[in-house]
């Protein structure tokens, strides 16, 4: 290759270097303040289910993010943690009855035709299937509660749908019936995956 041919094309690979740093920096950013709202608006909801005694965790962990004076309600967020590294939050019921252990609202990052989207999901246990080669294996259903391409997240609108799942999932646990969270989100939203466990 001539030196004239190198330097064309070195020139064009330093060009792209720079326009995809510069992608790559928009996005992080943009990443990085959705994933702090969640992670803040998801602890805020952890908290409100510990005051009736309901037992949800979070992923991830909040030894991770926050710095807690007061355990639960004193805290703040950990200097330096980098949000944009965070490809999903979850919040995890851990209610051992009426089979509640796993069911989750999920919010997660995913690519589609170089476009990165976020996706909240309500996840629940279905049952439970025997594989003649695997044993018993747990099988999990998803809603899709709200997806939107990074660049057009509507915060408003998504916890205004986030809201009236958070409130149906909170009278579940109050009337001690799991059965109308799952039918809430059965109803008003499209299905996702199934997977087993």
């Amino acid at each position: 290759m001539s030196g004239d041919l190198f330097d064309q094309l070195d020139k064009e690979l330093n060009e792209m270097e720079g326009e995809i740093q510069e992608d790559i920096a928009k996005l992080n950013s943009s990443r990085a303040k959705v994933m702090k709202t969640l992670i803040e608006d998801f602890w805020k909801i952890w908290i409100r289910f510990k005051r009736i005694n309901i037992h949800f965790s979070i992923e991830p962990n909040q030894s991770l993010w926050a710095v807690f004076e007061d355990f639960p309600e004193g805290w703040s967020f950990r200097e330096g943690f980098n949000f944009a590294d965070v490809s999903q939050v979850e919040l995890i019921d851990r209610t051992q009855d009426q089979g509640r252990v796993g069911d989750s609202m999920k919010a997660f990052f995913y690519t589609v035709d170089k476009t990165l989207h976020m996706r909240v999901v309500f996840e629940y246990c279905e049952g439970e299937h025997y594989y003649k080669y695997s044993g018993w294996k747990r099988i999990f259903s998803q809603q899709i509660l709200y997806d939107s391409p990074l660049d057009k997240v509507n915060s408003e609108k998504m916890w205004a749908v986030l809201s009236n799942v958070i409130k149906v999932w909170f009278e579940s646990h109050l009337r001690k019936n799991r059965d109308l969270i799952i039918k809430y989100v059965k109803e008003n939203f499209e299905k996702g995956e199934t997977f087993t466990q």
